[in-house]
């Protein structure tokens, strides 16, 4: 079946420009907004599982697009560029975030506080734990989640060529690679007393269900249709994650949960799988127009945000740290804090991500509907 660029959905980059936004509040441990005022706070998933299905949907299409245009091995050196990017920024993040978290330690004598974050490593052997850091093993903290990515994108080729050689049947083989991970604790190991925060074996589900959705919209113009049983269901898993999130918060009464399993992020725990894919489903039912009009600045800024997503992240990263310590340090400034450092904050990456995409229209415009380069 012939594949057509679609029109640039902007539901994916509001959406995109959303979750960062959410993931920059998640991070900065403290934040009233970060523990109560995101969907994680009434839900089983985060926004983390939404922007990994989202970047396979973003990223399969354009590798089966170019590959449906320009042949295979040149949508794989297209993805190699990509990936090589992102592995760069990944190494230039690796460092700043040291610099910072040992200048924090000294600047404001908060002892042990680059080992408590996982950085113990790099005081004690460096030569050993930048090594690690390019092997993508040793991951301290905040520093998990581009390398799951990596690894994510280094499987596209394969699932895209088996989506076009058989069709869904090829999602099996990464079904058995989460299910090993489930049922015998398949993971990859951490060095430098690290774990892998983020365990490919079990994330890259997410990543290949969006590109095989990614695919389908180019192949029909539509990734999914309506189908009342499935939104039955899907309103049925965010109605109970609902509940059971109010359970927790001791907000009403109910049986007690383990939700140190039902929520176990690493490993990606099917319930958090499922209600991510019934939050995805949720979102295609109630948004179904590809393209939306930005009139107003906000919603612009906000698609600037998911345009530019992975260096609003990067600077996101920095920023949470930041928030983070010093709702630390000042526990009874709390209320006082959240509108300078989150809201500041937020509106910091707004105003970044508008003037680095001016900055690209002021230098080399792009082609239209060109997939930006520094998406993840």
């Amino acid at each position: 079946m012939a594949l057509q660029r679609p029109p640039r959905d902007t539901r994916l980059d509001l959406m995109r420009g959303l979750l960062q936004l959410q993931i920059f509040a998640s991070h900065a441990h403290g934040s009233i907004i970060g523990t109560w005022l995101i969907t994680a706070a009434w839900g089983l998933s985060d926004a983390s599982e939404q922007f990994v299905y989202l970047s396979g949907f973003a990223l399969g299409s354009v590798f089966a697009l170019k590959s449906h245009r320009a042949g295979f091995r040149q949508a794989c050196r297209d993805l190699a560029q990509r990936i090589g990017r992102l592995y760069a920024t990944h190494m230039i993040v690796i460092c700043g975030f040291a610099a910072m978290v040992i200048a924090t330690e000294m600047a404001l004598r908060l002892p042990g506080e680059a080992r408590a974050l996982g950085w113990g490593w790099l005081l004690d052997a460096p030569w050993f734990a930048l090594p690690g850091a390019a092997s993508l093993l040793w991951q301290p903290e905040f520093m998990g989640i581009l390398p799951t990515f990596l690894w994510c994108m280094v499987l596209l080729p394969v699932a895209s060529w088996g989506f076009a050689r058989f069709g869904a049947w090829t999602l099996l083989p990464f079904v058995g690679l989460y299910a090993g991970v489930q049922l015998w604790g398949w993971h990859l190991p951490g060095l430098g007393g690290t774990e892998v925060e983020i365990n490919p074996f079990a994330w890259q589900l997410l990543f290949v269900l969006g590109a095989w959705f990614g695919r389908r919209a180019l192949q029909r113009g539509r990734a999914i249709g309506v189908h009342l049983p499935l939104v039955l269901a899907a309103a049925a898993v965010l109605v109970v994650g609902g509940w059971m999130r109010a359970v927790d918060h001791g907000l009403i009464r109910g049986p007690a949960f383990d939700f140190d399993w039902i929520m176990l992020k690493q490993d990606l725990a099917w319930p958090r799988l499922l209600h991510a894919l019934a939050v995805a489903y949720i979102a295609v039912v109630l948004f179904r127009r590809r393209e939306i009009a930005l009139r107003h600045f906000p919603a612009q800024a906000l698609a600037a945000v998911g345009r530019n997503s992975l260096h609003v992240f990067c600077v996101g990263l920095f920023l949470s740290f930041g928030a983070a310590t010093a709702y630390r340090l000042h526990p009874d400034w709390r209320l006082w804090l959240e509108l300078p450092l989150i809201v500041g904050g937020g509106a910091a990456l707004l105003a970044f991500a508008v003037v680095s995409e001016r900055r690209q229209r002021a230098g080399a415009a792009k082609p239209s509907g060109a997939e930006p380069a520094n998406t993840i």
